[in-house]
């Protein structure tokens, strides 16, 4: 898994069918403190995350291991809203 920022959202009329109705959000990898170190990308949301909250990802073959992108054409989805995070005993990021 990694840590990624929600940036915005997208939305796509003509699409796989597998596909629809699925949320899909702009997402952009992220340091342990929230702040954005790559390149956008979409992702499919699975846990209702919105703009500005800190996720999980997981991406590859390994997104289509949920059970909501199972044997779905996707190559990165959410799978949780980060709450805070810890390292060596410090507190780097908290969801406000």
């Amino acid at each position: 898994m990694q840590i990624a920022l929600v940036i915005g959202s997208t939305i796509s009329t003509i699409k796989d069918e597998a596909l629809s109705g699925r949320k899909l959000l702009i997402v952009r990898k992220a340091d342990t403190e929230g702040k954005m170190t790559g390149e956008p990308f979409v992702a499919v949301d699975t846990v209702s995350a919105g703009t500005g909250d800190l996720v999980l990802i997981t991406d590859g073959s390994s997104a289509r291991y949920t059970r909501q992108t199972t044997d779905t054409p996707v190559d990165a989805v959410i799978v949780g809203v980060i709450d805070s995070l810890e390292m060596g005993g410090k507190v780097t990021y908290r969801k406000e």
